[in-house]
């Protein structure tokens, strides 16, 4: 299946929509990126390819660069390929997560990748694996194998922010933390120590946890500690001989993962017979609004800007030190449902911003 790159960034999200790819089944909607971009001048633009993600920049030696990436896998079908409209909604499987962000990337590097207007040299990324586990990440293989494609003065997400910047986002620690008893009847109970128990002073310290609100860049993120998933038991007669719990801590930009983890862990106390053990870890990315790139895309959005809550793949360029921003059309609340759906004017509206920003 062949696709447009210079068509309305509206008919380029349709396209996209109507090739399947639910995560690891990105060959096709790749080979349709890959040789969209073939087709543009190969004197002007270069173009690889690592797996199942599609690269492309130029190199017209202009003073910064701005990398535009996104994910072309998308969760699974839900009898919601191909698309369909009904009145100004677009309507199928990764319309908001995330083809039309990518569709509005693809169309505007199309656009302006020779054009005497372009301000910024461009980097497009169109990875696959975003939504199954970070081991199959196509941006992590980037920048575990090719870093330099990562880099840049600023890059953009085309996660949905409701045509708004999500200016950084938080990092996240799962800890499991699992309290040890001794088996007993629950009628000679003395006999036993009730791992619950033991537990509960622990799940107090969540549950008393007051979090804190910081705001960087003029974006406020806010923290949480949450217990998620809680287990115990062996039978209703039985002094339970294990509990566990998944603790959350989820962390704003400004802590880095070892100051988040010491926080914690500090949080929960120590206690005997109770361990704690990583079950996942994510850093933050800070904002970087106050860079000259970000803040005139900023300007370019009339100043419509807020923090991003949950993690994002723009902490990976934060890694590399470059400043990252989510920015796409839709809203998020719709991402990976049946019903999946994006407003065909915010496709318009983020893909004349970007342009105005890229040539500006």
């Amino acid at each position: 299946m062949t696709i447009n790159l210079l068509a309305d960034p509206i008919q380029l999200t349709a396209q996209l929509v109507d090739i399947a790819s639910p995560s690891h089944h990105e060959e096709e909607i790749a080979d349709a990126v890959e040789e969209a971009l073939r087709a543009l001048d190969q004197q002007k633009v270069e173009v690889v390819r690592h797996g199942n993600t599609v690269c492309a920049r130029t190199k017209r030696g202009l003073e910064s660069r701005v990398v535009l990436a996104g994910h072309i896998d998308t969760v699974p079908i839900a009898d919601n390929v191909p698309h369909h409209f009904e009145a100004d909604i677009m309507w199928g499987c990764g319309t908001v997560d995330m083809k039309s962000g990518m569709a509005v990337y693809l169309h505007a590097f199309a656009t302006l990748y020779d054009s005497p207007e372009l301000s910024h040299d461009l980097t497009l990324i169109a990875y696959e694996g975003e939504e199954v586990a970070t081991e199959f990440n196509g941006l992590g293989h980037l920048q575990a194998d090719h870093p330099e494609w990562l880099a840049g003065d600023i890059a953009l997400l085309g996660e949905p922010s409701g045509a708004m910047i999500e200016a950084g986002c938080q990092g996240t620690i799962r800890l499991r933390v699992t309290a040890h008893g001794t088996r007993a009847h629950s009628a000679r109970a003395w006999l036993g120590s009730n791992a619950v128990h033991t537990l509960a002073p622990v799940m107090m310290n969540v549950a008393t946890y007051r979090p804190r609100e910081v705001t960087i860049d003029g974006c406020t993120y806010r923290e949480g500690l949450n217990i998620v998933h809680v287990e115990a038991g062996v039978a209703t007669n039985v002094i339970p001989d294990e509990a566990w719990m998944f603790v959350n801590f989820r962390f704003a930009p400004d802590r880095s993962v070892d100051e988040a983890m010491g926080h914690v862990r500090e949080v929960l106390g120590t206690h005997d017979k109770v361990e704690i053990t990583v079950d996942d870890v994510a850093g933050g990315a800070l904002p970087g609004l106050g860079q000259f790139a970000a803040r005139a895309l900023v300007d370019a959005v009339g100043g419509n800007v807020r923090a991003k809550y949950g993690w994002t793949d723009v902490a990976r360029f934060s890694e590399m030190g470059t400043p990252a921003v989510n920015f796409g059309p839709g809203d998020p609340g719709f991402a990976h449902k049946k019903d999946e759906q994006v407003p065909v004017s915010q496709i318009t509206q983020v893909a004349d911003v970007l342009t105005r920003y890229l040539t500006a």
